[in-house]
């Protein structure tokens, strides 16, 4: 399964669990917007931690929260690429 995949099905996974109603994603869907209020980012983020061994929101590197789905993806693919350095 592709990063991409995984933020997606964790995304799909968050909202079931906590019973929102996630809007249609794309790339250029603003989180604020995905239906997914601050606790489940929260949870997201550490359930992503979970699967991927990734937590690249919490390094000092990254100063700039991402404000789109994409953007947070990207966040991850690059960590991820990182990681395989």
């Amino acid at each position: 399964m592709s990063i991409r995949d995984e933020v997606i099905a964790q995304m799909q996974r968050v909202a079931k669990q906590q019973s929102k109603r996630l809007a249609p994603l794309t790339d250029e869907t603003p989180l604020l917007e995905t239906g997914l209020d601050s606790l489940c980012l929260a949870i997201l983020v550490a359930s992503l931690d979970d699967e991927l061994g990734l937590d690249p929101l919490s390094s000092e590197t990254n100063t700039h929260f991402p404000s789109t789905v994409g953007e947070f993806i990207a966040v991850y693919e690059a960590a991820a690429a990182d990681a395989d350095v």
